[in-house]
Order: C-alpha cells, then structure tokens, then sequence
C-alpha cells in the first residue's frame, strides 16, 4: 500500500502549552482565574475549528472592484469569508473590548491578550484591524473629545457584531514609514471642518469604518511639529467613500488576508483629534497599544508554529524513527520552546504594566520600566517570531515549504511583525531615547535584579549568572558610549535586543522558582537553561573596531 504523511494536527493551544496557564495562574487574581481558563479552553476549541477554516479558505484573498457594471467608481473590496466571520467572533468574544472591561480592573489587558494568544492566529491576522481598533479608542480615550468619544467608543468597543466598527492607522507615504515628519498629506479649512489631501502608500484593514490619520494643517511648519492627528469616517450614509480613492491592493510577502492598500485622499472630511501642531506626540498611546499587540502576535505565531512542529514530529517517521524520538529533533525542538517561553513572559509583562498604567496603578519604578520595555518587546519578540517560525516550518522537511500544506503561511506572516509598528532599527533608536531620560536604565536594571534575586533554585544558578552578566556588559556599553552618539546608535540593536533577551531569560527564572515552589515541575527551569544556552549577550567586545568593519562593509 503506498504510504501518504498525516499532516500536522492543531491541539488545544491553550490546553498544549502549560506557560501561559501556569503565568495566569500567578498573575491573574484568584476571583477571576477560573472563569478566565473556562472561557481561554472553549477559544482554543474555536481555534482548532477555525485553524481548519482557514486551511481551506487559504486561496480567498481580498479583491478591489474599482467600477461597477455602469461605469460608477465604487472602489469595493471584498473580503474573505473567514475574515468576515472573525470581525463576528473578534466582537463576541470582546477581543477589543476585554481591555476596557471594568469589572476586570488593572487584569483586563491580560484577560484581554491571553485570548488574542489563543484565538488570534487562527483568524488570518484579523489582529491586525483589531490591534488598529484598540489603538484608536485608547487614543479617542486619552483625548478629551467628548463628541469623538461619544461617537465612536461605543462601536470600537461593542460586543455585538451588528455594531462594532473597526479603526485604521494610515501614517505611512510615499516618502517613508517611520519618519513621518516629512508627511505630504494636507489638510485644509473647510468651513468649520477640514478637508485631506495627499496619498497614503500602506493603509492596513482598509475596509475598517473610520481611520486614524497625520496631516500638516496648512501653514503649519515642516516636521513632526507641524503634523497633527485626524479622525476619519470613510463612508457617508450610503456607504460610499468620503473622497477617498483605492488605487490599488498591496501584494505582499505575508498577511494576505488583510486588505492593505494605496488611498488618495482628495478632500476627506476628517476632524482633528486635540492640537494641531501635536499630532505625533497624540499617536504615542496609540504606538503603545499596537507594539504590545504586535509582541502578542509573534508570540501566537510562534506557539502556531511550534504546536503544529511537535505534533509533526509525533507523526512523521523516518531513519527508523519518529521524529520526536530522535535526539537532534527534539533539541531543536526544545530550544525553540525556550525562545517562546521568554517572548511570552516577556510580552506579557508589557501587557501587564499597560493594565496598570491605565488604571493609574503604575508606580514611578514601573513607569519608567514600561516606556522602555514596550518598544524592546515589541523588537525582542518580533526577531523571535522569524527565527523560532522559520525554525519551524524547516521541522516539517519539504512540506513546510509548499504553500498548499498551510505551513509557509506561518512564517509568511510572522516576517511583517519586525517591521509593523516599528522596524527593529526604529526602535531601537527608541529605546535608546526612552533610556536617555532619567529613571528607565534603573528601572530595566531594577528589574531584572528582583526577578534574578527570586531566583533561588541551584538549577537557575547558570542562567542567572548569564543574565547578571549580559545585564553588566548592557551597562557598561550605556556609560562608554552614552558621549559618542556614532558608537551609541551603531550599536543600538544589539544592545536593545540584549536588554530584551536579557530581561526575558530573568522571567524564565523567576517564573520558574515560582512553578518549582508551587509544585508544577521543571519545565520552565529547563527553558531558562536552554535559553542562556541560546545566546543572551549579543553587543560584543570591541565597538571601535566594529565601526571601522561597518565602514568597510556597509
């Protein structure tokens, strides 16, 4: 009989993976702990179903119909019908709403991100609308416009799928992404209103109700100064778009259920959001939600990949052997477990002081934690993601590279998730601001000396001492090269992507003495001494000579 491979199964993800339930058993108060795992077991049991839907929708991806049969211009985009059914699920199950909950307190964010982890990754990246969703109504929260807020808040967080609107973020150009200072969209005076022109070069989730926008108000100076945040509604009350043209649908690499596109804006209505020359410093509470959503999604992709890695290596036979039984696989196998336990701890962590900030809950230790930790999650778990996805498509041999399987989609979409929000460059530059001003470098020291100092257990000796000294090497590179900006910011990544694997190997350790101590095993020790083993310290030993190489080379 001729022999054909099982393919790769999808477990319970929250059921498979004892991490997350172990970190919400410690951090997530005991009066809501249960009905949190009831309701994250009955989303893994969605996400096993929607895992296959998504299997067999894989060819359905978005089309713009610019014209209609009678020659009208209706730029349409249609969607597929898995996306369709997530917005549903997405507002049944208050994966925006969650994190306003306020029943839930200072929690609700973990509440919210626990469920984003386990059902997120069988929607075809519908985090990504949802992710643009909770940005802006933290945004419309934080701005004091009672007749926005009034309008719209109430539809970004609904739970019923007849009401709820999602938001987009439309800042990058034709003359960049990250530096949005050079922006060429303007805004003009209507009346009492205002009216956008300019082209928008990547607009994600362009089906979403209203957008989040920059513009420079006429006779505004140049730079970011001069560039202020608006809030647009795309459609009048016969659904047509407000002078907004589709010009074309992106084809891009990953994330091809997402329907990004190129717009022109050619006299939008649009309604400032707070002052006009202050719109940069306005999207910072919204870039501090989306990076903890973009940490959460490398984290879910890379539990996607492992989960479907291991129950592929459980089912496929070769050299005599399973896979799971041959010694090489399965240290593979074990220190990409590593890699994702650190991300998830460490991304949590961020998720959890955002509880606390918007809840006035931070102290100022915490405070300058937050500002510094958010952007080097958000780079730390993103590397992670392309790594430990790559890692393990590879574990399913020629299978995870042949599109039909489902298995590149994987990867495909986890390589957005350095750049989105952010690429790594970018912020690493930003952590470098946000350790410039006072409190955060003590605040990321502060840190990691509690959670090593809990820390007790002798098999946590060796990685503790790993992160001691990458945390020391860290230092030391900030007070040699804090007065030469060239040697700073060349080596800005590695010592952001060093403070973050630093600070996730510290988790690992703390977390693991608390599941020692509390009778759940060793298996987060074991992930803290494979990941020191990983690698932690990654500035190296001599800068000036690495300028001159990077001169040579570069």
């Amino acid at each position: 009989m001729a022999f054909f491979q099982e393919p790769p199964r999808l477990a319970n993800p929250f059921v498979e993976d004892p991490i997350l339930g172990d970190f919400l058993a410690r951090e997530v108060p005991a009066s809501q702990h249960d009905g949190l795992v009831q309701t994250l077991r009955e989303l893994g049991e969605l996400s096993v179903e929607y895992y296959g839907k998504s299997l067999a929708d894989r060819a359905n991806e978005p089309v713009l119909t610019q014209w209609d049969a009678w020659g009208n211009r209706v730029d349409h985009i249609e969607v597929s019908p898995l996306w369709r059914d997530a917005q549903a699920l997405a507002a049944r199950h208050g994966l925006v709403a969650t994190g306003y909950d306020p029943s839930l307190g200072p929690a609700a964010r973990l509440h919210q991100f626990a469920a984003v982890t386990v059902l997120g990754p069988s929607l075809d990246v519908y985090s990504c609308p949802l992710a643009m969703t909770d940005g802006a109504a933290r945004t419309l929260a934080d701005s004091g416009n009672r007749e926005l807020m009034d309008r719209y808040l109430p539809r970004l967080l609904s739970r019923d799928p007849l009401t709820m609107w999602t938001s987009g973020q439309w800042m990058t150009e034709r003359t960049g992404g990250s530096d949005v200072s050079i922006s060429e969209t303007v805004a003009r005076r209507d009346g009492d209103g205002w009216r956008l022109f300019g082209t928008k070069w990547f607009t994600s989730a362009t089906t979403s109700q209203i957008a989040l926008t920059l513009a420079r108000p006429e006779g505004n100076p140049e730079g970011s100064r001069g560039l202020a945040l608006f809030c647009v509604e795309l459609r009048d009350e016969n659904g047509r778009l407000r002078g907004i043209t589709v010009n074309r649908l992106k084809d891009k690499l990953g994330t091809r259920k997402v329907p990004t596109a190129e717009l022109t804006l050619d006299g939008t209505p649009a309604v400032p959001l707070g002052a006009l020359g202050e719109g940069v410093r306005a999207i910072t509470p919204m870039l501090s939600v989306t990076r903890t959503w973009n940490a959460i999604a490398a984290v879910g992709l890379m539990r996607r990949g492992l989960s479907l890695a291991r129950d592929f290596a459980r089912r496929r036979r070769a050299f005599g052997a399973l896979l799971i039984d041959k010694p090489l696989h399965a240290d593979t196998l074990a220190s990409l477990e590593a890699e994702y336990a650190g991300a998830l701890l460490l991304s949590f962590r961020a998720v959890q002081l955002l509880g606390l900030a918007e809840h006035g809950a931070l102290s100022p230790e915490e405070a300058h934690l937050a500002r510094a930790l958010t952007p080097i999650a958000k780079l730390t778990s993103g590397k992670q993601a392309v790594a430990v996805t790559s890692e393990a498509i590879e574990c399913c041999g020629g299978a995870g590279y042949v599109e039909d399987t489902g298995l590149p989609r994987v990867l495909a979409d986890a390589q957005v998730l350095p750049i989105w929000e952010g690429t790594t460059n970018v912020l690493s530059v930003d952590t470098l601001r946000a350790l410039g001003k006072g409190g955060a470098l003590d605040a990321v020291r502060a840190e990691v000396a509690t959670n090593l100092g809990l820390a007790r257990d002798a098999g946590l000796a060796a990685p503790r001492r790993v992160a001691e000294a990458a945390l020391e090497h860290a230092l030391s590179f900030c007070a040699h090269a804090m007065g030469t900006p060239v040697t700073l910011e060349a080596g800005a990544r590695r010592l952001a992507l060093t403070l973050g694997r630093t600070l996730e190997l510290s988790y690992l350790c703390r977390h693991a003495q608390w599941c020692l101590d509390t009778g759940r095993g060793g298996r987060a020790a074991a992930a803290a001494r494979r990941f020191a083993h990983n690698g932690v310290d990654l500035i190296g030993e001599r800068v000036a000579q690495d300028l001159e190489d990077t001169r040579l080379l570069a």
